[in-house]
């Protein structure tokens, strides 16, 4: 059975941690209090989920590649934050790309080979911001959580397909088909987990709120 009336996913849109950065005073890179205090409750779910996704890629998971928080991270970042922040999440992913090439897997570090992948980190962002920033509904974080893993799919392989690198395909149409279907696994865990982390991420402060709406009209109701 569906629901076909309109679900805002967050229809307020000012809660803490959903505060959008245009208080902040012009310059501050954290938005602060009134006293003076760095606000936790406005800043922390963003840099905190970015955590996570940089853990959940150094973290070995045998069976569940690309399994991450990345994707989902990334657009909450781009809906949460201002564009000025938007470096401390590039930085973060661009440390842990090397620290896997070098350490991980045992590669020569070159960053020619990472410049679609660091692009498409500033590109999830972004669609964070254009998708989900103003206006947070169910359909809007479900064609982030799809749209973000289909393009990384799309534009990482056909990266590695030029690129030869580890995996040297032919430079022809079959070739190119052939790195596309080695990546559907991959693809398919992407896809998971930035559907689950969007989706909690984006979901549970509503929750909370209302389950919080409910405790108190309950308690109206019994005075």
């Amino acid at each position: 059975m569906f629901i076909t009336s309109r679900f805002e996913v967050d229809p307020a849109g000012r809660d803490p941690q959903n505060e959008m950065s245009a208080d902040p005073p012009p310059g501050a890179l954290f938005p602060w209090r009134d006293d003076g205090i760095l606000n936790p409750e406005v800043y922390m779910p963003a840099y905190l989920l970015l955590l996570v996704a940089v853990l959940s890629r150094l973290l070995p998971h045998p069976g569940w590649l690309n399994f991450t928080a990345v994707g989902g991270a990334l657009l909450y970042f781009g809906a949460r934050r201002p564009w000025r922040e938007m470096l401390a999440p590039l930085a973060a992913l661009m440390a842990t790309d090397y620290i896997l090439t070098v350490y991980s897997y045992h590669y020569t570090f070159a960053w020619q080979l990472y410049a679609a992948t660091w692009a498409w980190y500033g590109m999830a962002m972004a669609l964070g911001y254009i998708l989900l920033r103003a206006r947070t509904t169910v359909v809007r974080v479900a064609a982030g959580a799809l749209l973000g893993p289909t393009s990384f799919f799309l534009v990482s392989n056909y990266a590695t397909w030029v690129s030869g690198f580890a995996y040297p395909y032919p430079h022809t149409l079959s070739g190119l088909g052939a790195c596309y279907a080695a990546g559907l696994l991959f693809y398919r865990n992407d896809l998971a987990s930035t559907a689950i982390v969007a989706g909690l991420a984006f979901g549970l402060p509503v929750l909370v709120r209302r389950m919080n709406a409910a405790r108190g009209l309950v308690a109206l109701a019994e005075k």
